[in-house]
């Protein structure tokens, strides 16, 4: 049978249904592998081990054959596999929980295998966005937002740019084919933000107000 841990969403990802007029325009998570790499900094960790391992060897083989030596860095090189299977499979279990949803008022992000929650950042208080991509297609849109609102840097960790602690900036992260989804992002915003806002200023007189 299978288990969905998110089926009381009436939308997968969004805490409510959507309203008449807004539609989701893309969907997706971050890849788990370079979610490790990047968030949990895997390289640096398998790197660090290595080099235990690399100074127990030269160190041990000063003394002993460079068989025996080699035995003796061994243990650093299993402990570093499983520190790094660890981290691959915390970052996986992040990503599995995580649904980035881009919709033609709004970007969302669903978020925390623990402790979900859903965050919502309308075009219109998004100042700026920038995207990174590698060779392999897979990249990072972090949002600049503008406005007096204000995150938490820990608790949308590793959905955010990193060490930007003052202002945080929320972020789609390890996301494939990021170029194509900063492109719907960009029509999105501009053609919501186009869009005049009427509101009612002085509801006495009846007066109508265009922003």
């Amino acid at each position: 049978m299978h288990h969905d841990d998110f089926n009381f969403e009436p939308v997968r990802g969004l805490p409510e249904a959507l309203p008449e007029d807004e539609h989701i325009l893309w969907q997706g998570r971050p890849d788990g592998l370079r979610l490790a790499k990047e968030a949990w900094g895997l390289n640096w960790v398998l790197a660090y081990f290595a080099a235990l391992a690399l100074g127990r060897v030269m160190i041990s083989s000063a003394e002993m054959s460079l068989t025996a030596a080699m035995a003796l860095g061994l243990p650093f090189l299993l402990a570093g596999a499983v520190a790094g299977l660890l981290l691959i499979g915390v970052a996986t279990v992040q990503a599995r929980s995580t649904v980035y949803t881009l919709t033609n008022k709004r970007a969302c992000m669903r978020i925390g295998a623990a402790l979900t929650m859903t965050l919502n950042l309308p075009y219109v208080c998004i100042g700026n966005a920038a995207v990174t991509t590698r060779k392999s297609s897979l990249g990072t849109i972090t949002f600049e937002m503008i406005g007096d609102a204000r995150l938490s840097y820990l608790m949308t960790w590793p959905h955010v740019r990193p060490w930007h602690f003052m202002r945080t900036q929320p972020s789609f992260r390890a996301i494939p084919d990021a170029d194509h989804v900063a492109a719907i992002f960009v029509d999105a915003a501009e053609t919501r933000i186009s869009i005049p806002k009427v509101s009612r200023v002085t509801p006495s007189l009846g007066t109508i107000a265009v922003e």
